[in-house]
């Protein structure tokens, strides 16, 4: 069952309780914070997606085409198809030279409220583009067309694409190959499982390069840190926890399905990934802000951030105040 993370109130009385898993690690790549299980095995999701870019990056495919920053950041995005998504994954798809039909995801309407009821008001259709995992898919197709690899079957955990993102995952997070889990995640590509260490073992080289042996990887991590912290919105949107919490220059991030989250601290050399059991991603605010708390985070603002996206008050649809939120998880230093 894990550990209660959060539990949330209403009225005074208990409503709900989201059990899960933290883990941190130093440069080591050692435990040294953990809540519940640090071996804790599942499914990155799209916290993979940084993983997955680099060898897109070490192979300066993204020189090849001429793409631009924007265009790049969105190798690593779970985007909200807002027009500045669209206009680059528009701009990636021309530059490549591949059509929009040979995207492996499903068509589908943009995750942004505001850009789906836009289409639905005037008629458009649904558009594979739009789906929040084409970026990712666009690096992929770019790396195969660069490396001469078959756009056919880009998606197949057979393909030559995937098995070099598979290893990079293994040698970033320290999983032997063997023993990472591969299932298939909902845009079509393989996903991978492995423990929360291994997770945050691969975050702590993202956030600190300088720990990645290989020179090719190491300036690929660098590029996509980088990307990532210049630009946050490009990565999902305003209103969402990646986004924000990205503009803090010290952090790299990224959240996955199913109450999946990672991130590395480049200054305090700290990794942590957490795993909410009941998949929920509302509590992500809430949980990372209380980590960031406990461990002495320096950055009040970055704190305060995560707050006012999921505050402590709850408030109903007249914003009375209803119940709260409460973090009520205890770190355990190792």
């Amino acid at each position: 069952m894990g550990e209660r993370l959060i539990e949330e109130y209403r009225g005074g009385s208990l409503e709900n309780i989201h059990f899960g898993h933290i883990c941190g690690v130093d440069e080591s790549g050692s435990v040294v914070y953990r809540t519940g299980d640090p071996e804790w095995v599942t499914f990155m999701r799209s916290a993979a997606k940084p993983f997955q870019a680099v060898p897109a990056f070490a192979h300066r495919v993204d020189e090849r085409y001429g793409l631009s920053d924007r265009e790049k950041t969105i190798m690593m995005a779970s985007h909200r198809a807002e027009p500045e998504h669209v206009e680059a994954l528009e701009s990636m798809k021309r530059k490549i030279g591949v059509d929009e039909e040979d995207l492996a995801c499903g068509s589908t309407y943009p995750l942004s409220g505001q850009a789906r009821d836009a289409l639905l008001l005037a008629n458009k259709p649904k558009r594979k583009l739009y789906h929040n995992c084409s970026g990712k898919h666009l690096g992929v197709m770019a790396l195969c067309k660069g490396m001469g690899y078959p756009i056919q079957g880009y998606d197949g955990p057979g393909h030559p694409a995937q098995q070099e993102i598979l290893k990079t995952v293994a040698y970033l997070t320290g999983c032997p190959e063997e023993q990472v889990r591969v299932g298939i995640d909902g845009c079509g590509f393989p996903v991978f499982g492995l423990s929360l260490r291994h997770m945050a073992v691969g975050y702590m080289k993202l956030a600190c390069p300088d720990l990645i042996d290989r020179e090719d990887v190491r300036q690929a991590a660098v590029t996509i840190t980088r990307l990532m912290n210049e630009y946050p919105d490009m990565i999902s949107a305003p209103w969402f926890i990646c986004s924000q919490f990205l503009r803090d220059p010290n952090i790299v991030a990224k959240g996955g399905a199913k109450g999946v989250y990672c991130f590395g601290l480049k200054k305090e050399r700290l990794a942590f990934a957490l795993k909410v059991l009941d998949g929920s991603e509302e509590e992500w605010p809430l949980i990372i802000a209380s980590i960031l708390e406990q461990i002495g985070y320096d950055n009040r603002e970055t704190i305060d951030r995560l707050y006012r996206l999921t505050p402590t008050e709850i408030k109903n649809d007249g914003q009375t105040i209803v119940g709260e939120n409460k973090a009520v998880f205890k770190l355990k230093k190792v």
